[in-house]
């Protein structure tokens, strides 16, 4: 009988880990105490069974995946609030006069909408606008739709680059790594031990790193049918195919943590090489951390 699959996510000083039925997050407080919160996994997508749909069920589970990634960095940010931030401004008594006890999800649900509209911003118009460009001097329209992607490509490999370079970001990004380092810990069926745990790599083939250049290569096919339109019809259209593409792409990294061979390797290479920039290697506090969230978890 195989294990049940774990996944994970890296927060502020500390490491969210869930597998199909529970949920665990542990963080490190400035005075060395590890704290965790685990809970079991309310799902509509499972009780649905919405997750049993190949195809259709990737891009409802990356919208709940980054419902509860980002309450998972809320409650990580709470412990590290500034006194002088501790005090409500009006905003927050506003959500909370207005909406009462749903003003926590309000704030989730606004904080998701920015972040869409953002990633729309950096991925669909901007690349689409460039690519544009390019239709001047260009007629093909594979080409041309080649051309988008790889600007798409660039976006993001250049975003991360930056932002890597962050202190914070990369005490994040060392988190990344400890998360990864304790999952291939557990798959390989050893003692979840800091020991055991550091001998692995900081690269695993379901990261959401690795599903972010799949759906950036995904789009630069599934594009090339609609060929080169005009630039409002290609932006609209590129929204309304983000469902089909993240569904697509949720199924292809599925299959790469599900297989380990030559065909799988050379799919997940350009992403786990893209892994190099978004996981750190961790420090054994660090690992502790993921191991204790892993441990709530699978225990």
């Amino acid at each position: 009988m195989s294990k049940p699959a774990v996944g994970g996510q890296a927060l502020i000083e500390g490491v969210m880990m869930q597998s199909k039925k529970k949920r665990a997050i542990a963080v490190r407080k400035a005075d060395g105490e590890i704290v965790i919160k685990k809970n079991k996994i309310k799902s509509w997508i499972n009780d649905k069974n919405i997750d049993k749909i190949p195809f259709v069920r990737g891009s409802f589970i990356l919208i709940e995946n980054m419902l509860e990634g980002i309450n998972s960095l809320n409650y990580s940010s709470e412990f590290f609030m500034d006194e002088e931030n501790e005090e409500e401004d009006k905003f927050d008594i506003l959500l909370k006069k207005v909406f009462k006890d749903k003003a926590n999800d309000v704030v989730l649900v606004i904080a998701m909408f920015f972040a869409i509209l953002i990633s729309i911003g950096m991925f669909v118009l901007i690349p689409t606008f460039i690519g544009g460009l390019f239709s001047k001097i260009i007629s093909n329209k594979v080409i041309l739709n080649l051309i988008e992607g790889i600007i798409r490509i660039l976006i993001l490999f250049t975003y991360i680059v930056i932002i890597s370079k962050n202190k914070d970001i990369e005490r994040t990004f060392q988190y990344h790594g400890a998360e990864h380092k304790a999952v291939y810990c557990y798959e390989n069926n050893l003692e979840l031990t800091i020991e055991n745990a550091r001998k692995f790599t900081t690269l695993h083939p379901r990261c959401g790193t690795n599903f972010l250049f799949i759906v950036m290569f995904t789009s630069i096919i599934l594009f090339s049918f609609f060929g080169w339109p005009n630039p409002l019809v290609r932006v609209i259209m590129r929204i309304v195919c983000i469902p089909v593409v993240a569904g697509i792409s949720y199924e292809i990294i599925r299959f790469l943590g599900k297989y380990n061979n030559k065909l799988t390797k050379i799919v997940a290479y350009p992403g786990m090489m893209l892994q190099k920039f978004t996981t750190k290697e961790p420090d054994d506090l660090q690992l502790e951390v993921a191991l204790a969230a892993l441990k709530a978890v699978v225990n």
